[in-house]
């Protein structure tokens, strides 16, 4: 998958624990430990908004794009 999730990065940052962010956004521990290593396949805009609430962060701040090197252009060049 292209994108990474830097949630971990989030919460060093506002020195929170998981479980503090639990707590705060109404989210099980089992799912927000499955979204900080990445083992999801989509998250709730209403979650993200929740997390980006409580962590005072943007959406980006959490997801990132990352290119694939493998991706050729569509022209085949």
């Amino acid at each position: 998958m292209n994108i990474q999730i830097n949630l971990d990065i989030e919460l060093a940052k506002k020195k929170m624990s998981l479980t503090e962010l639990s707590q705060q956004v109404g989210v099980s521990m089992t799912n927000l430990s499955l979204l900080k290593t990445g083992k999801v396949k989509a998250i709730r805009f209403s979650t993200l908004a929740a997390i980006c609430q409580a962590l005072s962060c943007q959406p980006g701040d959490i997801l990132q794009y990352v290119a694939d090197d493998s991706v050729k252009d569509k022209s085949g060049i």
